[in-house]
């Protein structure tokens, strides 16, 4: 770029496709190699400590402006900023806006974009329609965790909540256990359950899939169980339950959402491990006492056990560690993992830097003026 002209990359939805948004294997290495670059502190994020999820506005259950929106499920806005550095060197925020009566509308829960810009100037390299992105990215966290940390011949699948997240998890579930055979699927709506079904029909034609009536037929005798489900928060006894006699031996359970376990399977005989520690560290600062109540993911309880007293901090790993060797991959046999997923925007950063620079190469996407030279320096 030569300044002061500023110009960036715009790339939509159907120009994200093409520049690779979707490949998971790719978008995976991504992630890995991000997670060894916040080991070593190469990277920042908002919040007092550099690790905040972001900074959200919520609306009032009833407001005396009548222009004002009122609360109602998942509707909110929220930004999340990051940096990340090494081959990404990338700053930028992720923005969106939700609300679950976008569905009566044709329109996804959340619509969300991506921002990269210089690091040094703070000028905007690249805008980004950024659904399909944040999918990926959710669905490759775990990835790497079901890489490392699920059985290598796992062949059995259970996914409580047949959404768009637990599409990305199957995808990066096969892009690295590939020996999977069954997929079990647990779903409220008859709508969702069939497309996710069709879905995986289509895309995996060797797995067989079908529906189950309960969380606990989901659960028993898989390898791997990811958790993607939409919960109003609040109360965690209507979170959804796994009871420690359903899992199986050395299964890897995921929750990018709301899951809740027994008090003493979870102090005592289960392994919790994070996508970032200091992520729940950041929550249980900014939402205690009880963040569990308002994040309703199983390691913010664990941190809320924690600031009671009732576990330890070491009782937690984090997966940035095991990737550097610096904790064993297990700690014993048969162990049953707990990996909890909070979401954070130097994900979004990793792989949309990525898309951008393959958007580069191949032509992709529209230039967009911001100015010749700026009127007000």
């Amino acid at each position: 770029m030569e300044y002061p002209k500023v110009d960036f990359l715009y790339l939509n939805e159907e120009d994200m496709v093409r520049a690779g948004v979707k490949d998971m294997a790719s978008c995976i290495e991504a992630m890995e190699e991000m997670f060894k670059l916040m080991k070593v502190g190469d990277y920042r994020m908002g919040g007092a400590n550099g690790n905040s999820h972001g900074c959200m506005v919520t609306f009032p259950p009833s407001s005396p402006f009548p222009e004002m929106p009122v609360d109602g499920p998942d509707r909110r806005f929220m930004a999340m900023p990051a940096y990340l550095g090494g081959k990404f060197d990338m700053a930028g925020m992720k923005w969106y806006g939700s609300n679950c009566a976008n569905k009566e509308k044709g329109l996804p829960r959340s619509i969300l974009m991506l921002t990269l810009n210089d690091k040094d100037t703070g000028a905007p390299v690249a805008y980004m329609s950024a659904n399909i992105l944040s999918a990926y990215r959710t669905g490759a966290v775990p990835g790497v965790g079901y890489k490392y940390l699920s059985r290598p011949d796992a062949e059995t699948v259970g996914i409580i909540g047949p959404g768009v997240m637990s599409k990305t998890a199957l995808a990066a579930i096969m892009a690295v256990r590939p020996t999977v055979k069954t997929v079990k699927v647990k779903g409220r709506g008859k709508a969702s359950l069939q497309a996710f079904i069709d879905h995986v029909k289509q895309t995996y034609p060797q797995v067989e899939v079908y529906a189950v009536d309960s969380i606990e037929e989901a659960v028993r005798g898989s390898d791997i169980v990811s958790a993607s489900t939409s919960t109003p928060t609040g109360d965690p006894n209507a979170y959804p339950y796994i009871k420690e006699e359903w899992i199986q031996p050395g299964a890897l359970i995921s929750s990018t959402a709301a899951l809740r376990f027994d008090d003493d399977f979870i102090m005592h005989r289960a392994r919790t491990v994070t996508d970032n520690i200091k992520l729940y560290e950041a929550w249980e600062e900014e939402m205690k006492p009880n963040a569990y109540h308002t994040v309703p993911i199983p390691a913010v309880h664990v941190m809320d056990l924690i600031a009671e007293g009732k576990m330890q901090l070491e009782q937690i790993d984090d997966l940035g560690d095991i990737l550097m060797n610096r904790i064993p991959l297990h700690r014993k046999e048969d162990e049953i993992i707990i990996y909890s997923i909070g979401g954070m925007p130097v994900e979004d950063i990793a792989w949309g830097t990525m898309v951008y620079r393959n958007a580069l190469k191949k032509g992709i996407g529209t230039k967009l003026k911001l100015w010749d030279t700026p009127q007000m320096v």
